[in-house]
Order: C-alpha cells, then structure tokens, then sequence
C-alpha cells in the first residue's frame, strides 16, 4: 500500500477498477516484485497487458498520457515544528534524514543524490525503496521511524510519504521538496502513466480518452490517498498536509 495489494485497496487496484469498467472488461492480475526483470517477465512475457504507475518517460514500454504528477517530500512529526522543504535548507546537516535506496550501481533516489552532492553523508539513513516482502508494507518503514522519533525527516516520494502520513496515528506534516535547481538534472518531480507493450497503440489510445475523460475522478481517487499532486496537462491540484 498505497499502490496495489491482494485485497485490490490500492489506489493502482482502483484505478485498473476504473478502466476496466469504462472498458467493459474485467480486471486479473499478475504479480511480480519490482526486481531486476520486472518488465521482461510480465509485460514483454504477454502475462499482463498493462502496468500501472510508470514513469512517463520511462522508454522501455509505450506511455499513456499521464494521470498524475507528484514531487518528492519531507515528512516530518507536526510537534517538531521543523517546516522542512527547501533541498539546500542548512539544517540538513544536523537532523537525520532518511532516504529511500533503489539499489547498487548509483540508481539512488533524487534527495539521496542532492545529500550526498552537499557532503551531507554521515547523518543520513537509508531504507530500501521495495524492503523485503515478506514483512508487511515493508516500504513504510522508513516514516515509521519518523513516528518513533528514530529520523527527524524522511525524504520520500509524495505518494508514499502522503498516504503513511495520512493513516498515520503520529501527526505528521508533509512537505514538497523545494530549491531544487543547483541539483539539475535531477528531477524531484515526475509525471506517471500507465505502460504498454511497445507499439501496443491501440490500447494507449483507449486508455488515454479514459484518463482524458475521467480525470477528474481519477484526482480524487489519489486525493483520497493522500497523494500531493501537482500540474498534470493543465490540472492543478492541491498538495497534501497531513497535520
């Protein structure tokens, strides 16, 4: 969770929901862990038609247009009063910050980079982006330990770190990653669509007259999950507090 579970909760279980009724189809899943082969062994195996929530630009498989887009944010207890966003804020270098890790090879997450590129190294705390999933909602750890005062601020994608906020039973604030520029070409920001087999254009194209039609249905979906949105094709939504 937020994303997808047995139980169909997630909001990507949802949203397939939602297609697949404007479709008038069912909905059956695949499940595979976001490992090395993900796609190879799904998608491009014609186990699956569709996977929900890549990035746009992600040139591996054919991209609908996007329906949402969100930022990388700090998470942080309200009693701390620390109102965190900006990337270059100087307190970085006294609190502890989590990150989330991808992996080897220098495939880290953008704050984990924009840390390192300030020598801000020896106070930061990595968590696993996937965890092990054998534990439940292993990826919530790392705002977990901003709960249990473990980190200050968790540096996390706004989809997660919004949703945990808002089940959270600390209050907790969100914040969207500000001052971001001397780190480019890092992107904080991403936009996220669903993936298709390669020259699958017929099935783009139903899916984007969905998304086109119905985005305002899908905005709440992702409002209702805590998620903080910014502009999509001309869309603006709100960000997220979770106080």
């Amino acid at each position: 969770m937020p994303f997808s579970n047995q139980r169909q909760e997630g909001f990507e279980n949802k949203l397939a929901q939602l297609l697949a009724a404007q479709m008038h189809a069912s909905v059956t899943y695949t499940w595979w862990a976001q490992r090395r082969g993900y796609l190879r062994n799904t998608l491009k195996a014609d186990l699956c038609d569709a996977i929900m929530g890549v990035p746009t630009e992600l040139d591996m498989v054919e991209t609908t247009h996007p329906y949402y887009r969100s930022s990388y944010v700090f998470v942080s207890r309200t009693d701390r009063g620390l109102d965190l966003a900006a990337m270059t804020d100087p307190r970085l270098k006294q609190l502890r910050i989590g990150v989330q890790l991808i992996g080897n090879g220098g495939f880290n997450t953008p704050p984990a980079h924009a840390l390192g590129d300030q020598s801000i190294i020896d106070n930061v705390v990595g968590f696993p982006v996937y965890g092990d999933y054998r534990q439940p909602d292993p990826s919530a750890l790392i705002v977990q330990a901003v709960e249990q005062g473990r980190i200050d601020s968790a540096a996390v994608w706004g989809l997660l770190g919004g949703y945990l906020a808002k089940e959270s039973p600390v209050p907790l604030r969100v914040e969207r990653i500000t001052d971001t520029d001397r780190f480019e070409p890092l992107q904080f920001q991403f936009d996220i669509s669903i993936g298709v087999r390669k020259g699958d254009h017929a099935l783009k194209a139903r899916f984007d007259d969905i998304i086109a039609r119905e985005q305002p249905e899908i905005d709440r979906l992702l409002e209702s999950y805590g998620v903080p949105l910014v502009r999509v094709s001309g869309h603006m939504s709100a960000p997220v507090q979770a106080d």
